[in-house]
């Protein structure tokens, strides 16, 4: 399912317009990201739980060179799912 049929799926579920539920998916990602950016958990009960994780730096190889690099450290989503998206 892409973006386009994840707003189409939601405005179906919810009655409401397409554009509606483009707003809604856009509002629900921008203050996702921005309470992640703050380095805070977004634990929406039942659906899981976003957090940020620090990657460490490391070395790697490049693969058209075969030479060491540094991969320098960087921020990083991570996402458990809650029991309302169990699949069992």
């Amino acid at each position: 399912m892409n973006k386009t049929e994840f707003i189409a799926a939601i405005a179906e579920k919810a009655g409401i317009t397409k554009v509606e539920s483009q707003k809604v998916v856009a509002a629900y990602t921008e203050v996702i990201k921005e309470q992640m950016l703050k380095g805070e958990k977004v634990a929406i009960l039942g659906f899981g739980t976003f957090s940020v994780t620090e990657r460490q730096a490391r070395t790697g190889i490049n693969p058209q060179t075969k030479k060491p690099i540094t991969i320098p450290a960087r921020k990083s989503v991570k996402f458990k799912p809650g029991t309302e998206l169990s699949l069992d």
